[in-house]
C-alpha cells in the first residue's frame, strides 16, 4: 500500500510537490516536478498496486461561479482559522475544462469517488484546514509566500510545521519521516534558506507530506475524517475538526501604520521558533564544546567509557515541541525557557557500575537540575524496557567557567548516560516503532518480543559486570610475561598488573592504558618490577586524601596520581602530558598541601581546571586529555 501526496501547482510552469508513504507511515519518495509529464512518471511507480493518492487540487467542478458546496460547507467550519478553500468554478480558465488534477488522475487509471473501495484511488485534499484539525492550531500557519511576510516569519512558520509532522512518529497513525534522506535535505533547504524565493520549491514538498498523510489518515482512521461536498459537484477530504476547537485570537494592527504587529505579541511559539533558528548555529559549536568538556572530565577521572556524543536540537524539533498541546494549553508556554534539552549529550559505557561512576562524576563537577533513572522507574513498574539515566546539568555557578565554556552560562544540558546494550535496545526499538512498519495485529507480539529483550540485556549487563569483578579478582596476583624485544610495558601487561595493584578501582579505556605505558618509557620505567618496586614506596592512602576523589577513579588515573606524587615537575613536563600542565599544576598543588590543610570539599574548581584542558589546542598530536 502507498499513499502518495500531491501538491500540484496552479500553474503548469510552477513546481508540483510529490510525497510517497508506504503502508507504515515511512516516507519513501519526496521530489518536485514541473511538466505533467515528470510528475505523472514520479507518482506512477507508487500506483501500480494498492493505493490512494491525495491531490491538492480540485478534481470535479460543475459549477461556473461561486464556491462549490464543498468549499462552502468547509468554510462553515474552517475560514474562522484562516483555513478556508478558495473558490473553484468553471468560470476560472484553469478549471474551465477538466481540471488538471483529474487529468492526472485519469492518465493513472486512479477512481476518484470518496466513498469508493477501490485498490487505486484519488481523492481531493486541502492541507491548511488538515493542519488545523491534525495539530489543533490556533490559526493556519503562515508560511505561504506573501508580499508583507518576512523571511524569519516564512522560515519559522514552515519549520514550525516540519516540526508537527516529526512530532507524527508517535501518533496513533504515525507518520516516520527521520530515516528518509530526501527530508533531511529538505529541512537543510528551509534552515538555510536566504531569500523568500529559495522557500517556494520546499513549502510544496512539504504540504506534499502534508497530503499523503491525510491519505493515510483517511484510510485508517475513516470515523475521524470528513468529506465535504459529494462526487457530483466536488469534494474535498479531511480530518474532522475537534469538537469544541475554537480560533485564537486575530493579530493586531497598529493603527498609525500598515504592517502588522509582530507576531510575538500574539504567538509565543512563533516568536520562540524564530529565536531560535538565530540561536542554533551558535547552539551547535557550544554542544561541541559541551562534549569536549564532558569527555575531558571522564579521561581525567579514568572512567572506562564507550562514547561521548552531542547535538543541538534541530530548528524542526524545536519548533514540534514548542507547539506540542494537552487539553488545548501550551505544553511550553515559554518555549527558549521551559524546552530544557536545546543541548544534548550523551555517554555510552561499557558496564553498568559505569553508568554509576559518570553519574557521580558529573554531579560532583557540575550542577544537577534533575535526574531520573528510567529504568528505575520501569522495573518499580514491574515491567523490563528502555533505561537509561537522564540528567539535567548546568554549570555550577559556585566556580568560574573559562571563557570558552562562558556561552554554557545559564544554559541547561540534558545529558543521557547508559550502557552500550541499553543503548542498542533503545536504538533498536525506536528505529522499529518509529521509522519502521508495524502492523497492527502484530503490535502487542512485537511489543512482547521487546520487553523479553530488554530483560535478557539486563540480565546480560549484570553478567558482564560479574566477569569483570571476577577477572580483577583473579588479576591480583598475576604477574604477566615480558617481552624482551619491546622496551615498554603492554597496554594489556600494564592493565593486569593494575588490576591487582588497585584491587578497588575500575577498568580504564584501552587507549589510555597505551597512553600512560608511554610516559611510563618516558620516565625510564619499562618493567613491571621496576614499577612494583615504585608503586611500593609510596603512601596510596594519602594520595587518595589528597586527591579526595568523589567517584569511582579507574586505575590509570589511580597510577597517574602516584606518577605525579612521586616525580612531581619532572612528570609534568614530560612530553606526552604537554597537553595538560594546567590540570596537573593543580593536581600537583593539592599533593604537596599538608594533610592538616586539606579541603575535602576542594575549593580549587577541578571542572575549570579541566575545561580549560578541554579547550586546547584540537591540533596537538597528544588529542584530548588523558585520565591523570
Amino acid at each position: 500500500m502507498h499513499y502518495v501526496g500531491v501538491d500540484l501547482a496552479w500553474g503548469e510552469q510552477n513546481p508540483t510537490g510529490i510525497a510517497v508513504l508506504d503502508g507504515g507511515g515511512q516516507l519513501v519518495h519526496l521530489s518536485a516536478a514541473v511538466p505533467d509529464e515528470a510528475i505523472e512518471a514520479a507518482v506512477r511507480p507508487y500506483v501500480t498496486g494498492r493505493c490512494l493518492v491525495a491531490i491538492d487540487a480540485p478534481l470535479i467542478v460543475t459549477n461556473s461561479t461561486g464556491n462549490r458546496p464543498a468549499e462552502a460547507a468547509l468554510n462553515r467550519d474552517f475560514a474562522k482559522f484562516d483555513a478556508g478553500a478558495h473558490p473553484a468554478n468553471t468560470g476560472r480558465k484553469e478549471l474551465s475544462q477538466t481540471p488538471r488534477g483529474a487529468r492526472l488522475a485519469a492518465r493513472l487509471g486512479l477512481e476518484m469517488d470518496p466513498s469508493s473501495t477501490a485498490r487505486r484511488r484519488a481523492i481531493e485534499v486541502y492541507p491548511h484546514p488538515a493542519t488545523v484539525a491534525l495539530f489543533r492550531l490556533g490559526r493556519v500557519l503562515k508560511y505561504k509566500h506573501k508580499r508583507d511576510r518576512p523571511l524569519g516569519q516564512l522560515t519559522g512558520e514552515l519549520l514550525r510545521l516540519v516540526g508537527l509532522l516529526e512530532g507524527l512518529a508517535d501518533a496513533a497513525v504515525p507518520l516516520r519521516l527521520h530515516g528518509s534522506e530526501e527530508w533531511r535535505s529538505l529541512v537543510s533547504r528551509i534552515e538555510s534558506a536566504g531569500r523568500k524565493s529559495d522557500l517556494r520549491p520546499a513549502e510544496d514538498e512539504v504540504d506534499a507530506v502534508v497530503c499523503a498523510y491525510v491519505a493515510m489518515f483517511a484510510s485508517l482512521r475513516g470515523e475521524l475524517t470528513t468529506t465535504y461536498g459529494d462526487l457530483a459537484t466536488g469534494y474535498i477530504v479531511t480530518p474532522t475538526l475537534p469538537g469544541g476547537h475554537v480560533p485564537s485570537p486575530r493579530e493586531r494592527r497598529a493603527s498609525a501604520a500598515p504592517a502588522p504587529v509582530p507576531v510575538t505579541d500574539v504567538d509565543p511559539v512563533h516568536a520562540a521558533v524564530q529565536e531560535y533558528a538565530v540561536r542554533e548555529p551558535g547552539l551547535r559549536a557550544t554542544a561541541d564544546s559541551v562534549v569536549a568538556m564532558v569527555t575531558t572530565l571522564l579521561d581525567d577521572a579514568g572512567i572506562n567509557y564507550l562514547s561521548v556524543t552531542g547535538r543541538a536540537k534541530s530548528v524542526a524539533s524545536f519548533a514540534g515541541k514548542a507547539a506540542r498541546t494537552a487539553d488545548g494549553s501550551l505544553l511550553y508556554p515559554d518555549p527558549l525557557i521551559e524546552i530544557t534539552d536545546q543541548l544534548g549529550v550523551r555517554v555510552i559505557t561499557y558496564l553498568h557500575s559505569d553508568v554509576a561512576a559518570v553519574v557521580d562524576l558529573l554531579s560532583d563537577q557540575l550542577t544537577v537540575l534533575d535526574d531520573r533513572d528510567m529504568g528505575q522507574e520501569t522495573a518499580s513498574q514491574g515491567r523490563f524496557g528502555y533505561a537509561s539515566r537522564h540528567l539535567l546539568v548546568a554549570l555550577d555557578a559556585r566556580r568560574s567557567a573559562p571563557t570558552a565554556f562562558a556561552e554554557l552560562g545559564g544554559l541547561s544540558v540534558s545529558v543521557q548516560v547508559r550502557t552500550v546494550l541499553q543503548h542498542a535496545w533503545a536504538e533498536f526499538e525506536h528505529d522499529i516503532r518509529y521509522k519502521g512498519t508495524i502492523p497492527a495485529e502484530h503490535a502487542p507480539d512485537l511489543d512482547r518480543r521487546f520487553t523479553l529483550a530488554a530483560g535478557l540485556l539486563e540480565l546480560a549487563d549484570r553478567e558482564f559486570s560479574a566477569i569483570r569483578d571476577r577477572l580483577q579478582a583473579t588479576m591480583t596476583d598475576q604477574r604477566p610475561e615480558v617481552d624482551a624485544s619491546d622496551p615498554r610495558i603492554s597496554a594489556q601487561d600494564l592493565a593486569t598488573f593494575l588490576a591487582g595493584q588497585f584491587t578497588d578501582a575500575g577498568w580504564s579505556r584501552t587507549d589510555h592504558y597505551e597512553w600512560i605505558s608511554g610516559l611510563l618509557l618516558e620516565l625510564g620505567i619499562t618493567s613491571l618490577d621496576e614499577l612494583a618496586g615504585l608503586l611500593s614506596s609510596i603512601d596510596a592512602e594519602a594520595i587518595d586524601v589528597r586527591m579526595g576523589y568523589r567517584y569511582p577513579p579507574g586505575a590509570v588515573r589511580r597510577l597517574d596520581d602516584a606518577l605525579l606524587a612521586v616525580f612531581g615537575t619532572r612528570y609534568l613536563e614530560l612530553h606526552g602530558n604537554g597537553h595538560r600542565q594546567t590540570l596537573l599544576r593543580a593536581r600537583l598543588e593539592k599533593l604537596r598541601l599538608p594533610i592538616d590543610q586539606i579541603d575535602q570539599r576542594d575549593q580549587r574548581d577541578p571542572a575549570t581546571q579541566v575545561a580549560q584542558v578541554a579547550q586546547s589546542d584540537p591540533s596537538d598530536p597528544a588529542g584530548p586529555v588523558r585520565p591523570g
